[in-house]
């Protein structure tokens, strides 16, 4: 479903976002990248959903060769085919949690009781019913986060990019949100995870660890020792 080729990304002053980073994701597979702070999850994660172009290699998605696309084809991909969940969330302060979630369906050009009754649904699946009203100002970061789920949920993408989607969650909504997406994975779907939640070990199918832009799969206790090593403050990047 989703591949990276022999990816590589540079940066400004010799920052490296990824370094020859080959990846495969079937359909039905949640996979989850691991790593601190720096290492070049969220850069590969942007080079998955065409946010940003990488320096060499390739994406394919569906069988599908993705990158070099001009904006207009990449755009219509984001918007048919992705599913994005933000470490900002990327909620538009003037509209409600409802119109957010909607926006996904609008760029589809979808509305009236259809849309309706998705955000409804997709609302429901994250527990934000209550918020439907509510600006994001007005809501706490964890609730955002779920709006921002919804959002990607809601027009049933192929591929659903998550960058730290539980960061700003209580351990029960935490593992409440990981299961909702594992859930998407075994109904089908893709999805990708970047994240330093020890909860996601037991969830997802695969775990990769990132390091200065390469992603291998780590050896046994290794993630478990990062984890405990890390805990209390390392953030996705």
């Amino acid at each position: 479903m989703l591949e990276l080729k022999n990816i590589s990304k540079q940066y400004g002053r010799g920052a490296i976002g990824a370094s020859d980073v080959t990846l495969l994701v079937e359909p039905g597979q949640m996979v989850a990248l691991f790593g601190p702070s720096g290492s070049g999850k969220t850069s590969i994660l942007h080079i998955m959903g065409l946010l940003q172009s990488a320096d060499t290699g390739e994406v394919w998605l569906d069988g599908r060769r993705i990158d070099g696309m001009s904006e207009r084809h990449a755009a219509e991909i984001r918007s048919r085919e992705l599913g994005f969940v933000f470490q900002s969330f990327g909620l538009l302060p003037l509209l409600s949690c409802a119109e957010n979630i909607a926006v996904a369906l609008r760029l589809l050009g979808v509305g009236g009781e259809t849309a309706r009754s998705r955000v409804q649904r997709a609302m429901q699946a994250v527990g934000v019913e209550h918020r439907a009203d509510h600006r994001p100002a007005e809501m706490s970061g964890g609730e955002q986060q779920r709006v921002a789920l919804a959002r990607a949920l809601v027009h049933t993408p192929k591929v659903i990019l998550a960058d730290e989607p539980t960061g700003e969650l209580d351990t029960n909504t935490a593992a409440h949100v990981l299961e909702l997406l594992h859930g998407t994975a075994e109904g089908g779907g893709t999805v990708v995870i970047a994240t330093h939640d020890p909860i996601a070990l037991d969830i997802v199918d695969v775990a990769y660890f990132v390091k200065d832009g390469a992603l291998h799969l780590p050896d046994p206790g290794e993630l478990q020792m990062w984890l405990a090593e890390g805990q209390g403050g390392l953030s996705a990047s």
